[in-house]
């Protein structure tokens, strides 16, 4: 369905009834992400995704996006589709967007899943690098920029075990409005640092790391969790920074677990 609010493509599954959960997908990706944890959970969990705005199924607008709007935008969704204190889950940019809901509104979510991401705003040298990212689709094209910065979200055994799975998802990436991409990418360089809130979280968070996750590694998001008073810690062995696609498996087991102690 389209959001009435902020005409974003929404997805749903399982019965309302249940503890509502919402997933954040990632950059450069799209809700599909989720498919596999979302088709595990529905037995016992109404689970919600959507296309954040500009990727995927969702309209790209004027391309002028801040991880503040993605935010109003998680907000509005979560009060057209009547989501009570629901857990919330988000990876890479997803993680981002998520954060800062927390830091705005905590009160409203019942739990936090933080997969592959990190609190630090980008330095000098990350927005230079989502700079060259936006000038690369400007001179050479979408897929040029994607055959760079996808193969870098996934170890490289990841890619050969997926294989069509892998094809997929970057197929359904090269189909997305150029404007909406380089949206994301000038708010991901734009986003504030929620670093200092971590401390105040008060929800009971999980944080899950691929072992070869080169974009957000290990170390960082050990770090992030040792901030959090309420936090545990999951390295998913043998992963990049897509751990529900290249390990769904594992990342369901530990969601579900964190889950069911709540």
């Amino acid at each position: 369905m389209k959001s009435k609010q902020t005409n974003i493509s929404i997805f749903y599954k399982g019965e309302i009834s249940k503890q509502h959960v919402i997933f954040v997908h990632g950059f450069p990706y799209d809700h599909h992400m989720w498919d596999s944890t979302i088709d595990a959970l529905s037995d016992n969990y109404y689970c919600v995704t959507y296309d954040i705005r500009g990727l995927g199924e969702s309209d790209p607008g004027d391309g002028q996006y801040t991880v503040e709007k993605f935010t109003d935008d998680l907000f509005s969704i979560m009060d057209e589709m009547n989501l009570k204190h629901p857990v919330l889950i988000g990876l890479s940019m997803g993680g981002y967007i998520s954060l800062r809901a927390i830091e705005r509104f905590e009160s409203k979510f019942k739990a936090l899943v933080l997969l592959d991401t990190k609190s630090e705003a980008d330095n000098n040298q990350a927005k230079l690098k989502r700079a060259q990212g936006i000038n690369i689709i400007n001179q050479k094209g979408l897929r040029s920029f994607l055959e760079e910065f996808i193969p870098s979200c996934f170890a490289e055994e990841s890619i050969k075990n997926l294989g069509k799975e892998y094809q997929e998802v970057f197929e359904r990436s090269l189909k997305y409005n150029p404007l909406g991409v380089k949206g994301c990418l000038l708010a991901m360089a734009g986003r504030t640092d929620t670093t200092d809130y971590l401390s105040k979280i008060n929800n009971p968070v999980l944080v899950i790391c691929g072992e070869k996750d080169t974009l957000t590694p290990p170390a960082v998001m050990e770090e992030m969790h040792r901030k959090i008073k309420n936090s545990s810690f999951v390295l998913i062995p043998g992963s990049g920074h897509m751990t529900p696609i290249e390990q769904p498996e594992r990342v369901i087991e530990e969601i579900k677990k964190f889950l069911m102690n709540l």
